[in-house]
């Protein structure tokens, strides 16, 4: 009977089709879609034998299932497109994306000199174990004056690797015999006088996206499981070339899309046994064994949320870097113009610390500036402008309110003079069709050979349906929105020459879609509980401006101890 209608479809005129072929939608939004932001069910305007004549002209075959699935999502998105028709782009609006023909040039830059951490304490302790939760920071400082060794650190997180990594579902692949000939080279090096910096010797995580020879790299995806990759990601070279010590792979979210991955969810240490309250975001693994004392640092990728969100709710401090400002080489990609790398860590100077390590051009990553970074711990944040999200702090229950109120309050203590400010009024949920396109078209290999119906995620939500429907979203709708995108980039850069910094919560802000499309980069930092599990505050710069977000987020983080507390693992 369906091969029949099959037939008869192929006699249908080309021109009806080609009419109806803008007008169909892609399915991308739900897997990132905020439940609030939903729009009511609409009449569907594409039908399934429409759908069915599309595949014909594009080249790919679904099954019955499978369009019945996609449909749903393909209707919905025509209100997008149609909302962005409505917005008038100059013809000389170029789009948001740029193609570089030549290989990136040197260029030299003016650095103010060597990084360096704000005023120092060590933690006191009786044994190494008792240094599980400590900041690299103060990691650093016990290791450079020899009162712990590389080989000690990394013996201990190993353990706590083994321990507690099964009950979190946060570890992919161990590192041990690598890791401990690394930390013994470390050792080796700072007893002979070669310190290399304060990431010298220092145990780290990788989110299981960045290719480390010898080891597999498998993406969190079941197709992936035994993939290996013969190279190294920039982000591992460039840490190792700073002496610190890779103990792990850690998990994330399957094609990172959430916290699930072949084996399971992601667990949050605050609420270990509840799968429902997991680290959130794809860089699930990597928040989670931050948060649980497992490592000394992470590295995490962000494309719509993924560091900040996890990093919110796992407790522990997340950087986004501005857009262009780590090089992915050997990383996965997904959407090649939002994906950013950045640390995830316990402490705000530790993430000032790893993006020190892991900026810059490398020869390969063609969009990375050499826009020095210039940290300074201690800048007076009396002289800087910062504004905040007063809508948004008022929302929700009042326990939510509360910590916020408390949050901003101890900000202003700090020395924040805060004004409320607004984000730029814009159609910004539309051009998310920017993320599912370029991600169904990263991963068209395995949505047409089938592959993609080996991951465990096959619900409307899930990326099979996403990359499967969004084979239908029209070049020129992509192009559409990429040049709308530079206009929300001008509106960005407006608001931006008034503020040094703006304050938000985090994750539920919506500057998290707005600066993850214009490369804005943004701290997230812990400053309260809800219901038993961690909240955070956010701190957003200018485009190449981390030194400032992470200053007004230092300055918060030493008015409070939320950054003190850890789970308790037994």
């Amino acid at each position: 009977m369906k091969k029949k209608s099959r037939e008869s479809l192929r006699q249908l005129d080309r021109r009806t089709f080609v009419k109806l072929l803008p007008a169909m939608g892609a399915a991308g939004l739900a897997p990132i879609a905020i439940a609030q932001q939903q729009q009511p069910p609409q009449p569907q305007r594409i039908t399934k034998e429409m759908l069915r004549s599309a595949e014909q002209i594009i080249g790919i075959e679904l099954t019955d299932a499978h369009e019945t699935m996609a449909l749903s999502g393909v209707n919905n998105n025509l209100g997008n497109y149609e909302t962005l028709r409505k917005l008038d782009i100059p013809l000389d609006t170029e789009p948001a994306f740029s193609f570089h023909p030549l290989r990136p040039r040197k260029k030299f830059a003016v650095k103010l000199g060597r990084i360096r951490a704000g005023r120092i304490e060590t933690p006191r302790f009786n044994s190494v174990e008792d240094l599980a939760f400590a900041s690299a920071t103060e990691l650093s400082e016990l290791i450079r004056t020899k009162r712990v060794s590389p080989v000690e650190l990394t013996r201990m997180y190993l353990a706590r690797l083994k321990k507690f990594g099964p009950r979190l579902l946060c570890v992919v692949t161990l590192m041990e015999d690598a890791a401990i000939k690394q930390a013994e080279q470390a050792e080796s090096e700072i007893r002979r006088g070669k310190y290399r910096g304060p990431l010298h010797g220092i145990p780290w995580g990788a989110k299981d996206l960045f290719a480390t020879k010898g080891f597999p790299t498998t993406w969190g995806a079941e197709p992936f499981q035994n993939q290996m990759i013969d190279m190294d990601a920039t982000v591992v070279e460039k840490l190792r070339d700073a002496g610190a010590v890779l103990v792990a792979k850690l998990s994330m979210g399957a094609l990172a899309q959430g916290g699930r991955w072949f084996k399971g969810m992601t667990r949050n240490p605050w609420q270990i046994e509840e799968e429902r309250t997991g680290s959130s975001g794809s860089s699930a693994g990597s928040a989670s064994a931050t948060s649980a004392g497992l490592v000394g640092f992470t590295l995490g990728t962000e494309t719509l949320g993924s560091i900040i969100s996890p990093s919110s709710r796992c407790g522990v401090v997340g950087l986004r870097p501005t857009y262009g400002r780590v090089s992915r080489y050997g990383a996965m990609g997904l959407s090649w113009t939002m994906d950013k790398i950045g640390p995830i860590c316990r402490g705000v100077e530790d993430c000032a610390l790893v993006l020190d390590a892991i900026y810059g051009p490398d020869g390969h990553d063609i969009t990375v500036t050499d826009t020095p970074f210039n940290w300074s711990p201690d800048s007076p944040l009396a002289k800087m402008r910062i504004g905040y999200l007063k809508a948004e702090f008022e929302q929700g229950n009042e326990e939510r309110k509360a910590v916020y109120h408390a949050a901003l309050g101890a900000l202003a203590k700090a020395g924040a003079k805060l004004e409320p400010i607004e984000l730029p009024k814009f159609p910004t949920q539309s051009l998310r069709i920017i993320l599912v396109a370029e991600a169904a078209a990263a991963f068209d290999d395995i949505t047409r050979d089938g592959r993609v119906n080996q991951l465990s995620g096959q619900s409307p939500n899930d990326w099979p349906n996403t990359f499967r429907t969004s084979r239908f979203i029209p070049a020129v709708e992509y192009i559409r929105a990429q040049r709308a995108r530079t206009l929300l980039a001008r509106e960005m850069d407006k608001l931006m020459t008034e503020w040094d910094v703006f304050v938000s919560p985090a994750p539920g802000s919506a500057s998290l879609t707005v600066t993850n499309l214009t490369g804005h980069p943004a701290v997230a930092v812990p400053c309260g509980f809800v219901g038993g599990l961690p909240q955070a505050i956010m701190f957003t710069g200018g485009l190449y401006d981390e030194a400032a977000p992470l200053r007004v987020a230092l300055a918060f983080e030493r008015a409070t101890e939320w950054h003190r507390r850890h789970p308790k693992l037994e």
